[in-house]
């Protein structure tokens, strides 16, 4: 009953920008961790920036600096501002949520659809 739906992907050249949406929709108790993940073809699947229920933000190392993950609670969205984008972040990028749910007394795990972001050199 709970969807995590993303936005924002596109098609930009290499130093350019972009923001990523993500909202959550259903009955949802509590918001734990969020965060946003990537893949690229042929690759492993990676985690790129996550915010803890505390607050807390961590990076992968090749975003950081040029990432900025945020979260509405509110709103139930998470944002993921990415500046001074590479080729090498061409990926599908996909949201993630632990959120505590009528089916999860103790938190589970959703994901997004996903959503492209394509950077050419």
């Amino acid at each position: 009953q709970v969807q995590l739906v993303e936005s924002g992907g596109g098609l930009v050249q290499a130093g350019g920008s972009l923001r990523l949406s993500c909202a959550a929709s259903g009955t949802i108790f509590r918001i734990n961790a969020m965060g946003w993940y990537r893949q690229a073809p042929g690759a492993e699947r990676e985690l790129v920036a996550i915010v803890t229920a505390g607050g807390t933000k961590h990076y992968a190392a090749s975003v950081k600096g040029r990432f900025t993950i945020s979260r509405d609670n509110p709103k139930k969205m998470v944002y993921l501002q990415m500046n001074s984008l590479k080729p090498e972040d061409t990926a599908v990028y996909r949201c993630n949520a632990d959120l505590t749910t009528p089916g999860s007394s103790s938190g589970s795990a959703y994901w997004g659809r996903g959503t492209q972001v394509t950077v050419s050199a």
